[in-house]
């Protein structure tokens, strides 16, 4: 099983490159370009993540819905 990413530590760090690109006033390219390149690996996991995460609501959500239509005894 794979370990799943933490949403807001992930953000924090594009946060942190998002800063870095803000304050630099010569530009290394080499380290942006690592810099973007981790940025694009971040955004690909918050995606994956963010859609499991949807999952996961959209499957508690239907289980209440269906608990719901349940006939009281």
């Amino acid at each position: 099983m794979t370990k799943k990413i933490n949403i807001k530590e992930s953000l924090g760090k594009l946060e942190k490159i998002a800063e870095w690109f803000e304050k630099e006033r010569e530009l290394d390219v080499e380290e942006g370009i690592a810099r973007v390149k981790e940025g694009m690996v971040l955004v690909k996991e918050l995606k994956a993540r963010l859609k499991e995460t949807e999952n996961e609501f959209n499957e508690i959500r239907k289980e209440l819905e269906d608990a719901e239509e349940l006939p009281e005894e």
